[in-house]
């Protein structure tokens, strides 16, 4: 009697269970249909003839061969090269992300190996950029900048004003910390006895570090600086608080571009942006997992 009634029952967890490997399948690619649906299209409307992306009127090269050609686009009422903002976001980003790894992997190193005192208040301050808003953190540099502007003017008469230093300055900051806990988690992974074995051969401590640990580290240390160099490539908002008159970055750029209409040339520029994003980051995963 009781084989009897186990029988139905077993069957109906089996079915319960079926349906739910079915329900979480299909909620699962509903969230990757929507996240990726959007920017699949913005890659097939740079493709498109017409200027109106609503309307798909067959394909063309010309929105990027236009790109490529240095044509001028209207950014409200200024003519503004694109390769001038994208020449901005490359030098911003080339320049912070090469201070960033350098102090994010100085922090890394401290943290990982050393014990000191104020040890966990600096472990808060280094995830604080990582968990504030982004236009939190850009409010603040600006409130920072205009006050210490102000200050350095009063006290010896030099007038400073936002442009791409500030601009580098305000990547630097929140670059530091996603490189330290990069950089961190690869330090966490060494094997302590290789340095050991280093120091009781006779090596200091700066040949340990040079030819044991920054050679096992430096696969983090890269992967960390082509994770900062594509945040600092595609960030907008903290750009947007911290730049001045000629310190426009591609991503502001574009943002100005839509205030009048999206265009074609919006898609291509933003299919480049995505391409380069894309390249760098899987560049990173295959360094991690080396």
């Amino acid at each position: 009697m009781s084989a009897t009634l186990a029988t139905p029952q077993r069957y109906f967890e089996l079915a319960l269970r079926l349906a739910g490997q079915i329900l979480l399948w299909v909620v699962s690619g509903l969230g990757l249909l929507f996240l990726y649906l959007p920017i699949f299209i913005l890659v097939l409307y740079s493709f498109n003839t017409s200027r109106v992306n609503a309307v798909w009127r067959g394909f063309t090269w010309d929105w990027y061969r236009n790109l490529f050609a240095d044509v001028v686009v209207r950014d409200g009422g200024a003519n503004i090269l694109v390769w001038e903002a994208l020449q901005n976001s490359l030098v911003v980003g080339t320049i912070s992300t090469l201070i960033a790894t350098v102090m994010g992997t100085a922090i890394g190193l401290a943290m990982e190996r050393f014990r000191f005192r104020g040890r966990s208040g600096l472990e808060a301050l280094l995830f604080l950029p990582i968990v504030i808003p982004d236009i939190t953190m850009g409010i603040s540099l600006l409130v920072f900048f205009s006050l210490s502007f102000q200050l350095i003017e009063q006290l010896t008469g030099l007038r400073l004003v936002l442009g791409l230093p500030t601009v580098i300055a305000g990547h630097v900051a929140f670059n530091i910390s996603y490189v330290a806990v990069v950089v961190r988690a690869r330090i966490a992974e060494l094997d302590p006895s290789l340095e050991e074995a280093a120091l009781d051969l006779g090596a200091n401590e700066w040949h340990t570090f040079r030819r044991i640990t920054l050679p096992l580290i430096a696969p983090g240390i890269l992967s960390a600086a082509l994770l900062a160099f594509t945040l600092s490539l595609d960030d907008f908002v903290i750009t947007f608080f911290t730049a001045g008159v000629g310190s426009t970055t591609l991503p502001v750029f574009v943002y100005g571009m839509i205030k009048t209409a999206v265009t074609p040339e919006i898609n291509a520029i933003s299919t480049l942006m995505l391409l380069a994003s894309l390249g760098i980051v899987l560049s990173s995963l295959a360094l991690q997992r080396r």
